[in-house]
């Protein structure tokens, strides 16, 4: 067996089985859950439509890079979401349609560690626990930066050291954060390119959040956004990971796509042609139908804007927590132990949220997600609003 199976730890969602099977909820109260952050809003028809007229496909081996269509489509999306200036993406060398960001992300990192003793992957803490896994099963180590509220749930980039620079591989980034919700200011974006050019390292920004915001006329921008302001048009280092899973609330058809730097993408799509990860083409069909229409994706952010306003207006008043720059979770802090918070209220009123140091790694005795937890406003609006009046008589019992 591979010995870096024995580095990975168990996944947070384990930790909270555990830590809930310790108790026994209260029977009086049904089950609702914050804590899988899996969209349940209904999934647009037309793409159901497009996947069922082209089940002939089935018939046909996929290739790794991807049908035209899609590439063409992904490219134009991004030109109109980000403002790339046309001609800027070549379809056929800066796109690679995945199976959703999680296993792209995964298998990059693979790509593009080169193994060695002083190898070093640089995440934020809390982090998306894919990164961890990857890092190490590459033959890299993780390093950790802290995203503290002193630096709005963001890394102080600035208090890295040149050492950790030098032996940095890739740096991700997760912008809106995964679970913090923070968006990176684009002059930071900037910085961390001139770094990546200065010390030799990739940026691999994970953007899968990024369509879910509460300002229709601003748009979070992304790392394709600092490409351009810089006018950067190869991209150079630069890489983004994009999926329809949390836009288009299609979790289960995996797909999304990588694109940047075209020397970055030859050497991934030869690791993948190799891994046998191609999409399948019914699959590329529905997908290009999503990433084609935005009016499923501004009904989508408009059920989160409601369900924010109304957890908001019920926690605010009782917690410490704030409207994220982005995402669908809240990051609120419970002044205390976020495990026994956890419990507590999943054994006293049937809630389900997650302890934010299950997030997070300890780092010099420190743990950045203590403290915290994540909730996700994934379920229905009167569900929400139910779960967020049970964790407020939750708290009034506590005070």
């Amino acid at each position: 067996m591979n010995n870096a199976l024995n580095q990975l730890q168990p996944y947070p969602f384990e930790k909270l089985r555990a830590l809930l099977g310790s108790v026994t909820p209260n029977p009086d109260k049904r089950p609702i859950a914050l804590s899988i952050g899996e969209p349940k809003h209904r999934s647009p028809s037309f793409v159901a439509e497009a996947l069922a007229n082209s089940l002939d496909q089935m018939a046909v081996y996929p290739t790794t890079l991807g049908i035209p269509a899609l590439r063409e489509a992904i490219g134009s999306w991004c030109e109109r979401r980000f403002g790339v200036p046309s001609g800027w993406i070549d379809p056929a060398r800066n796109v690679l349609p995945v199976n959703g960001t999680r296993e792209a992300l995964f298998a990059f990192t693979q790509t593009v560690v080169n193994r060695g003793d002083d190898a070093l992957v640089v995440s934020p803490n809390p982090f998306y626990q894919i990164y961890e896994g990857a890092a190490f099963l590459a033959g890299a180590k993780p390093h950790y930066l802290p995203c503290l509220d002193e630096n709005g749930f963001n890394p102080d980039f600035d208090a890295v050291s040149p050492d950790i620079w030098k032996r940095c591989q890739i740096l991700f980034l997760c912008s809106p954060g995964n679970p913090t919700g923070a968006l990176i200011p684009v002059d930071t974006l900037k910085k961390l390119i001139a770094l990546a050019d200065e010390y030799d390292f990739v940026i691999a920004a994970d953007e899968c959040y990024s369509e879910l915001y509460f300002d229709e006329q601003t748009p979070p921008p992304g790392l394709l956004t600092a490409c351009v302001e810089l006018g950067r048009k190869d991209f150079k280092r630069c890489v983004v990971f994009h999926s329809l899973s949390k836009r288009s609330n299609l979790p289960g058809l995996r797909s999304g796509f990588v694109a940047g730097d075209a020397d970055i993408l030859k050497g991934f799509l030869l690791y993948r042609t190799y891994h046998g990860c191609a999409m399948p083409v019914q699959t590329q069909l529905a997908s290009v139908a999503a990433w084609n229409d935005e009016v499923h994706v501004r009904a989508n952010r408009a059920l989160y804007r409601e369900k924010f306003d109304a957890v908001l207006e019920i926690l605010s008043p009782m917690m410490d927590v704030q409207r994220p720059d982005g995402s669908f979770y809240l990051w609120p802090n419970v002044q205390g132990d976020d495990a026994a918070f956890c419990r507590d209220l999943f054994e006293q009123e049937h809630v389900t949220v997650v302890p934010g140091s299950y997030l997070s790694r300890d780092v010099d005795g420190v743990n950045p997600g203590a403290g915290r937890v994540r909730m996700a406003l994934v379920a229905p609006l009167a569900e929400c609003v139910e779960a967020a009046e049970r964790i407020r008589a939750f708290i009034t019992r506590q005070k």
